[in-house]
């Protein structure tokens, strides 16, 4: 067996190609690979890391969205979702969805792992978790920009949607899905 194996590759130079805003920037890396070969101009995605959230309500029901996203074709089913801010803990910015979304909060927050977007060209990490025992305290203030609907399904809808294809996001559709398996 070669001793390269499974060496990580390292970043020798990376420059900024585009900073489009907080949302985008795109960088290109000078790349130095485990044999000594070196890549130059390999493209580098930068978006703000997420959490994604299962919500288990505590009447036993799954709370979720029915929503539109720009690059999906019609509506979506979609779990509660954000951005983390700067500095902000993925639990925390999960919690803070959770409320600002669908007015709710959980005191039963199982972590589902962290996940990265897309292996060779960044994109961000996903945090995914399941809370339970859900409670509305307030009415949803959402600033999100998509026309979005909460619904309530049990967990047999849920199951046959996921199954289906209408989580149409892969990371919700894998948050759904790794929630279903701690939640049996």
């Amino acid at each position: 067996m070669s001793s390269i194996r499974h060496q990580p590759w390292k970043t020798i130079s990376r420059r900024k190609v585009l900073e489009h805003s907080q949302f985008l920037t795109v960088e290109s890396h000078d790349i130095l690979l485990p044999t000594g070969e070196t890549i130059e101009d390999w493209p580098w995605v930068i978006i703000p890391d997420a959490a994604i959230v299962l919500v288990k309500m505590i009447e036993g029901k799954y709370l979720c969205f029915r929503q539109t996203k720009y690059a999906v074709e019609g509506t979506s089913l979609a779990p509660v979702a954000g951005m983390l801010e700067p500095g902000e803990e993925a639990l925390q910015t999960a919690k803070r969805e959770l409320l600002e979304e669908a007015g709710c909060v959980s005191d039963d927050w199982i972590e589902l792992g962290s996940y990265v977007v897309d292996p060779n060209r960044g994109v961000g990490t996903v945090d995914l978790f399941l809370a339970r025992d859900a409670r509305q305290i307030a009415q949803p203030e959402s600033d999100d920009l998509e026309d979005q609907e909460l619904i309530l399904l049990s967990r047999q809808e849920l199951e046959e949607a996921l199954l289906a294809g209408q989580f149409k996001i892969l990371s919700w559709a894998a948050c759904i899905a790794l929630a279903l398996q701690v939640d049996s």
